[in-house]
């Protein structure tokens, strides 16, 4: 990787491709911010828009846009294509046609021109497309991660916070699975400094915590911005700068991603939300946990639905 100019392409400038952009741009994660978009207007506007508010930043960040094809000096290309907006009732499976044939037009083109950077996906359906990207770009499977369910891990954190009064940041609580449907938090390996979830919700609200109800509007959390403003872009854009400051520091961080597995948690060959630490090469090590009662049912249901949903790739 390049530590001297760290390059950031983002392959997609619509909501989720601008903000990110903007999150990079303030978090000063990166010393190059390239943006790629088929809609050249658009893509120089954000360009030029950006370089201004570069200007009220420390240090200094070029920021430029250029054909996809230009990649071979890329430390990290995030992926945020879409393939349409979904419409009511539909789920983010619903987008992998169209997300998939916009996929088999770049990542082959990248990889015939040179690159060799990590791809990190934040485009739906997550796992199916990370999956994609890494059969079609033929490199190790640390270097392809999705975003995986690091934003649904957050908005759990977030939910037990306000319920507990205890900062997010003290509570170790997390889901795995699909970023979608089938998704569960991993109430068996939850706790505030070692103290079970459960117990200490007990002890703050002299009531029980309803587990399913609390992972149901986690799982419903997207949806329902969705459908008040028309897309979700601020909390995912947050997602891709915490994951690109994590490659970059190489901070040996453990977030729940989406990653390829080869025989983690039984299962091979899918891409899927589990703990993974991540280091300048992208993925160093997948944490296998020892999931208790339905947990591995959920698990391995997940990753089923993922599985089903590769073989439905054009």
């Amino acid at each position: 990787m390049n530590t001297k100019a760290r390059k950031v392409m983002i392959i997609g400038t619509g909501n989720v491709g601008a903000s990110a952009a903007y999150a990079l741009l303030n978090q000063n994660i990166c010393e190059e911010l390239i943006l790629v978009d088929l809609d050249q207007q658009r893509v120089e506007g954000h360009a030029q828009d950006l370089a201004d508010a570069a200007a009220y930043m420390p240090g200094m960040m070029t920021i430029s846009t250029r054909p996809v094809e230009e990649c071979a000096d890329v430390d990290i290309a995030v992926i945020t294509v879409s393939g349409g907006a979904l419409k009511p009732g539909q789920t983010r499976l619903d987008e992998l046609t169209n997300t998939a044939r916009i996929v088999k037009n770049i990542v082959p083109s990248m990889m015939a021109n040179g690159f060799n950077g990590i791809f990190l996906v934040a485009t739906n359906p997550c796992d199916i497309i990370t999956w994609q990207v890494w059969k079609l770009s033929g490199l190790p499977r640390n270097q392809v991660i999705g975003t995986g369910v690091w934003l649904d891990t957050t908005r759990l954190r977030r939910a037990l916070a306000q319920a507990l009064d205890i900062g997010a940041q003290s509570i170790d609580a997390f889901i795995l699975g699909e970023h979608g449907d089938t998704q569960f938090p991993v109430w068996s390996h939850s706790s505030v400094y070692g103290s079970p979830i459960a117990d200490v919700y007990r002890r703050k609200t002299g009531q029980r915590l309803d587990v399913d109800a609390l992972a149901d509007k986690v799982r419903r959390h997207g949806f329902e911005i969705y459908a008040r403003k028309g897309c979700t872009e601020y909390g995912i854009a947050g997602t891709i700068a915490e994951i690109c400051r994590n490659i970059f520091t190489g901070s040996h961080r453990a977030l729940a991603i989406s990653c390829i597995l080869d025989g983690e948690y039984g299962v091979s060959d899918v891409a899927i939300g589990v703990p993974a630490v991540l280091a300048q090469n992208g993925v160093q090590q997948i944490i296998e946990l020892q999931l208790e009662g339905d947990e591995v049912a959920k698990f391995n249901h997940s990753a089923d639905v993922i599985k089903a949903n590769i073989a439905r790739l054009p």
